[in-house]
């Protein structure tokens, strides 16, 4: 089907209230012509949660002049009826039980600044949500079977292949917003000296820049920068290098954004390649655990704030409060937020507009010395006839078999959860690249079962916790 033919395109995100996602659904489908004759139905299970972004969004569509249906239900059963898209990006109560998975982590000496995709903390996370997003799955599958299922909940490899080989009639990918196109190779042009700043980013730049980005999602590596031919890679390492030298004197001092140049420079000068998610990426290497019997420069992991968070969900919360009182003038919500990378993929979906993005999904060969079913993280044409990975040529050895040790825990994972194997559970956590103690694994499982319970499925109860 042709993307064209969809005039009023009904978008439905189940987790509207979600920090991450909820008020940019809002800006792109208010902004774009493409997609603001259609319908933007929001679903959460928190009533008043809800009910506050309804009323943001209808109050949104009527400052700009848009047509937009809103609708709103706790139920999305009852909203999913005639949706072309669906965006998972849902997670009950992520802060309390991410901050659980990292401390319990913790005390066995697991660092983790993220606890979200790898680690206890990315098998726990997933134990947590992929059974509601199967559930969600069973109810796509029979109200709205046409409909484009996107999901933008962590960890997305493992959320992406679950969907994959256990929904399989499902239209399904995964999503990350690190690799946002066209900014994220904008930002490469910049660290490789061919602009001065991003919003120089022409088509002619675009078109000469040779630029090569795959792997696992947030294991992702730039893997080729040449532009007009020359390899530029030296240049961006460089520019991080001299980076991490101003990296302590201000900015973002959470655990995810500290010494990210000097790991960036560090990786660099170890695979000769660059890590481009490394926010997460030092995380899925072991180095910076704690563990060596020397000191490194660049010293252990900081541990992921659940109170900085809790902060953070708060802030957002009185934004929104703001913008339906009118302590900020509801003139200025198109100007706070901006384009988020799931509704741009939508635009461009709907629109028929030819444009490439990040997609985490089937390998299909465009990683030529990985097999083609790996679920990684590369360059796709996209459109409503389907997602087609575009050509990135080999990964180098050793990030390639720490690549395919990833992917090993992550489809470990996926097949405990979903074959409810406590069998499973334990060798995906001592797959895992950060786990070093099976005694360790098996007392982590079993604290992280105790102190989740409300979270988990009652089935791994059952004359397991005696």
């Amino acid at each position: 089907m042709n993307g064209t033919n969809i005039q009023h395109p009904k978008v439905v995100v189940i987790g509207a209230g979600s920090l991450f996602f909820g008020r940019q659904s809002i800006w792109q489908m208010v902004h774009s012509p493409y997609l603001n004759q259609g319908t933007l139905a929001l679903v959460d299970t928190d009533k008043e949660r809800l009910s506050k972004m309804v009323a943001l969004a209808e109050m949104v569509a009527r400052e700009n002049n848009v047509s937009l249906k809103i609708e709103g239900s706790v139920d999305r059963r009852q909203v999913l009826p005639g949706a072309d898209f669906v965006v998972l990006s849902f997670a009950e109560q992520s802060v309390k039980y991410r901050g659980i998975d990292c401390q319990v982590s913790l005390k066995y000496g697991i660092r983790m600044c993220s606890g979200d995709t790898i680690g206890p903390g990315g098998i726990f996370r997933a134990m947590r949500e992929l059974p509601v997003i199967m559930e969600c799955a069973r109810d796509i599958e029979e109200l709205c079977p046409d409909a484009w299922v996107i999901n933008y909940i962590n960890p997305s490899t493992v959320h992406g292949i679950a969907l994959h080989r256990y929904a399989p009639k499902l239209k399904s990918f995964a999503l990350c917003d690190s690799h946002h196109m066209p900014h994220k190779k904008a930002y490469y042009a910049v660290r490789a000296g061919i602009i001065e700043k991003t919003d120089e980013f022409t088509r002619e730049i675009d078109r000469k820049f040779d630029f090569r980005i795959a792997g696992v999602n947030h294991f992702t590596w730039l893997l080729k920068a040449e532009f007009e031919g020359e390899n530029v890679m030296p240049l961006i390492a460089e520019a991080m290098r001299k980076m991490a030298g101003d990296e302590n004197n201000g900015g973002d001092r959470g655990a995810k954004a500290i010494f990210n140049d000097a790991i960036t420079y560090e990786l660099y000068d170890i695979f000769g390649i660059i890590p481009t998610c490394t926010a997460h990426t030092k995380e899925y290497v072991r180095y910076w655990q704690g563990l060596g019997k020397t000191t490194d420069t660049i010293p252990p992991l900081s541990i992921w704030e659940t109170e900085d968070r809790y902060q953070r969900h708060d802030e957002m919360w009185s934004q929104v409060d703001d913008f339906l009182t009118g302590t900020i003038p509801i003139a200025d919500y198109m100007s706070t937020f901006g384009p988020d990378h799931a509704t741009d993929i939508i635009e461009n979906m709907v629109g028929n507009l030819g444009k490439k993005f990040f997609i985490n999904t089937l390998n299909q060969g465009a990683v030529t010395n990985m097999n083609a079913d790996s679920f990684l993280e590369v360059l796709c044409d996209v459109g409503m006839d389907g997602v087609k990975p575009v050509h990135v040529g080999e990964m180098p050895r050793g990030v390639r078999g720490m690549q395919e040790l990833v992917l090993d825990t992550h489809e470990l994972t996926v097949e405990a959860v979903l074959e409810q194997s406590y069998e499973k559970l334990r060798r995906a956590m001592l797959t895992d690249p950060l786990v070093n103690s099976i005694s360790d694994a098996d007392k982590i499982i079993h604290e992280l079962l105790e102190l989740e319970r409300d979270m988990i499925p009652d089935v791994w109860y059952k004359d397991r916790l005696q």
